[in-house]
């Protein structure tokens, strides 16, 4: 019981802070003079402080290996990865061109949104519509 007790905190805490980076990230879109590398700086740290998640590291990885990558973190759920994911997505739409850098991040978005779909036994309109908008913008 108390091992279930841990898990769920742990689950509930790292929402929380993914919450807090997606949520800082969509509040200063009307700040011009953040750019993709300051908002990849600042959700770096977050990640890297809060939830030891090498963001970095994660993104530099294939497909397999990402998704080994998050299945290591115990309170990485699906709707935890589902934040993330759009955390990754609101850091390549914050720059007004599709960089390189923007399709890496939007390439490990849809990773991340597919590996929900996968993971997930509920279907989610709002996650397919994430897939379609992210699939449109890359081809």
């Amino acid at each position: 019981m108390e091992q279930k007790d841990y898990l769920m905190r742990e689950i509930e805490k790292i929402g929380v802070m993914l919450r807090a980076i997606f949520n800082k990230l969509i509040g200063k879109k009307n700040d011009f003079a953040i750019t993709l590398d300051t908002q990849f700086i600042y959700a770096k740290i977050l990640m890297q402080d809060e939830l030891a998640f090498d963001l970095p590291l994660f993104l530099s990885l294939d497909k397999a290996e990402s998704e080994d990558y998050i299945n290591k973190f115990q309170g990485l759920n699906v709707v935890n990865i589902e934040i993330l994911a759009d955390i990754l997505q609101e850091i390549a739409m914050g720059s007004e061109t599709i960089s390189t850098e923007s399709r890496v991040f939007l390439e490990k978005s849809l990773n991340l949104y597919e590996h929900c779909n996968a993971a997930d036994k509920t279907f989610s309109f709002a996650r397919e519509q994430k897939i379609n908008d992210i699939k449109r913008i890359l081809s």
